[in-house]
């Protein structure tokens, strides 16, 4: 058996979580995680916390990771200032990376985690279904800088790298800034406990609008598949659960499941209205017996307001990864359900 090495940094957000997760249920891996607490993942791995804005700490830790020969970056800082979210996500990368690859003399595969905003969704409304070669938009975008510089930098080395472009991932864990079943979770238990139906908060356009997700299981298995299949070397590709939803018919299934009626749409800044809510959260925790999370943990209200707004379809084409080997897919539907599933079994939201 070929016995690898991954390194898998940002162990704790919702992409490293369930790769970790699923690596750790494979036999032919040896696990290396990074974060800054280690990770609530059952299994034999070795988790060790390294600052990667710490050019100096990377160096010092490095010959801890001298046995690596599969990185898997995940890890990522939310900026306000444009220049510093480039710059400080870049930085991780580059950081590990250089710091890494004197000692893993057996490195083979970089792979670095993406997703729409390459194609600018976050600006507003881009060509769909989204492709791959699809031109960039102004930047400054971090992931170009990450990508250029993972191709300069593998052109004389031993390795390669690959990238995935995923949507609204969505998997179990606690602590991500950018967890979609968690954020419509929250608002749907938090509106019932003040005795409200469940309303759509966004705009009329996203009511109607296509949309897509990413089960992060089906991610960590495509992640896995780039990393190590030759054909992957040096490619980027979009990865979605392969179907799309729209609000206006996936909301009176939302609302059923947590035994709800719906209400009219109506526009609200989740940020805002859902800022002075944690009171509601801790008194839901109290009656249900849930585990004590905080609510700032549980939950990101910015991220649902950015899911909530676009009133322009957000899709990507998954064509290329169909024809370089990759099959899988996802059933958006089920997967809210089977994750709140998960949830409520785990006493981190309510029955």
């Amino acid at each position: 058996m070929n016995q690898k090495t991954a390194l898998i940094a940002g162990a704790t957000g919702v992409v490293g979580r369930n790769l970790l997760a699923h690596l750790s249920m494979q036999n032919d891996w040896k696990l290396i995680a990074i974060s800054r607490k280690k990770p609530d993942v059952p299994g034999n791995y070795t988790h060790i916390a390294i600052d990667l804005l710490d050019p100096h700490d990377c160096r010092s830790k490095a010959p801890f990771l001298a046995e690596v020969t599969h990185v898997f970056h995940a890890a990522y800082v939310e900026r306000a200032d444009s220049s510093a979210w480039v710059n400080d996500n870049t930085s991780m990368l580059v950081n590990l990376i250089e710091s890494l690859e004197p000692l893993a003399k057996g490195l083979q595969h970089v792979h670095v985690v993406h997703g729409t905003k390459w194609y600018g969704n976050h600006l507003g409304e881009f060509k769909t279904p989204a492709k791959e070669e699809d031109p960039r938009h102004m930047p400054p975008n971090f992931y170009y800088n990450q990508w250029d510089w993972l191709l300069e930098k593998s052109v004389a080395a031993s390795w390669n790298c690959s990238s995935v472009r995923p949507h609204a991932i969505s998997g179990f864990g606690i602590g991500s800034s950018m967890n979609l079943p968690l954020v419509v979770a929250m608002y749907a238990v938090i509106s019932r406990e003040l005795g409200l139906p469940l309303q759509h908060p966004g705009t009329a356009g996203n009511w109607h609008a296509l949309y897509q997700a990413t089960d992060a299981t089906l991610l960590a298995k495509a992640i896995v598949w780039m990393a190590t299949d030759a054909r992957c070397a040096n490619e980027a590709f979009n990865i979605t659960n392969g179907d799309l939803i729209r609000w206006e018919n996936l909301w009176p299934q939302i609302a059923g499941y947590w035994g709800m009626q719906t209400g009219p749409r109506r526009r609200i800044n989740l940020t805002q209205m859902m800022s002075d809510k944690a009171p509601v959260w801790d008194r839901i925790v109290q009656h249900y017996g849930l585990l004590p999370h905080s609510y700032k943990d549980v939950v990101s209200w910015p991220y649902g307001d950015f899911v909530f707004t676009p009133e322009f379809d957000i899709i990507s084409d998954t064509g290329k990864c169909r024809q370089f080997g990759f099959y899988e897919f996802a059933d958006t539907e089920k997967m809210f359900f089977s994750l709140w599933d998960q949830y409520r079994a785990a006493k981190i939201l309510p029955y």
